[in-house]
């Protein structure tokens, strides 16, 4: 990336958002729900042709779920997409996606997990995305609580300061940087493509689910005897969840903490970010200024 980062217009009362299924399978119904949530902000949800296709574990054939994706990318009255849900499959459109003109007509893009694919192709072409909830969380709480009306106010143009509480394993300090980041085992996958996320001076936010410590672990011996890990300029650990204690590692957190000793960067535990009820939205590509104590850490959108 090496032009400015664009911010995709603040959506509008009337504005279009499509609703697509670039990954995994999705559930019609929890789509379903959704609309009429996103309809009550005052936008215009519609659902991507394709969205509730089915070729295998995916929604769709790989053309089937990249036609949607390039449909709501290039379609000028469609301000945002809202990914149905992660899974896995983001990976195979990547290289397709990348030669849409992103930059001439940005749109907000809007998911995690896998969409953390889509996040890093929007961080190549200096374009902001939002790492927040999808379709069966904004039906399931009806968008009224937290984490949706701070995704709606983000995509309307807000830029808010994210807070966590503090935790014992906090490493105190101040950095900026561009916030980059999201499902760790999704983005080291891209390490040494043109997708790869995790480049010095860059605030690196990771989360997971379902992986062993010692999957973990050695994503982070990759990054760190690449010299990638003692380049960043600060790290925030969300929820690492549905893993057990190993014998060498109470913890995901104690075994992070061990990983990062060598640098002297900020790096702030325990942030509300991942495959739990409480995901709060992280506007990825934004520099921001992370400040980390014993008894909190706060992320501020500086641009």
């Amino acid at each position: 990336m090496t032009e400015p980062v664009i911010t995709p217009r603040p959506l509008a009362k009337g504005d279009r958002i499509a609703i697509v299924s670039p990954a995994g399978i999705i559930k019609p119904q929890l789509v379903y729900n959704c609309l009429p949530v996103v309809a009550d902000r005052g936008w215009v949800p519609y659902v991507g042709e394709n969205t509730f296709n089915r070729a295998g574990t995916y929604a769709g054939t790989d053309e089937e779920r990249y036609k949607d994706l390039e449909t709501a990318l290039i379609d000028p009255d469609t301000r945002a997409i809202i990914c149905a849900r992660g899974g896995y499959g983001c990976v195979h459109l990547l290289d397709r996606l990348d030669r849409l003109p992103l930059r001439d007509d940005p749109k907000w893009i809007v998911g995690y997990s896998d969409i953390s694919a889509l996040h890093a192709l929007m961080t190549k072409h200096g374009i902001k995305s939002i790492h927040a909830p999808m379709t069966k969380h904004i039906a399931q709480h009806l968008g009224k609580d937290d984490d949706s009306l701070l995704l709606f106010s983000e995509l309307e143009g807000a830029t808010p300061d994210i807070e966590s509480e503090g935790h014992p394993l906090n490493r105190p300090g101040k950095a900026e940087g561009l916030l980059v980041g999201g499902n760790l085992a999704v983005i080291a996958g891209l390490v040494s493509t043109p997708f790869d996320v995790i480049r010095p001076g860059r605030i690196l936010f990771i989360e997971d689910i379902a992986e062993p410590i010692y999957k973990i672990e050695r994503i982070l011996y990759t990054l760190r005897l690449s010299g990638a890990l003692g380049s960043l300029a600060g790290l925030v650990v969300g929820q690492f969840t549905d893993y057990a204690p190993d014998r060498n590692s109470a913890s995901m957190e104690e075994m992070i903490a061990r990983m990062v000793e060598p640098y002297s960067f900020p790096v702030a535990f325990g942030f509300h970010v991942g495959h739990v009820d409480h995901n709060v939205p992280m506007l990825c590509s934004s520099t921001v200024r992370l400040e980390v104590d014993r008894n909190f850490s706060k992320l501020v959108t500086i641009g």
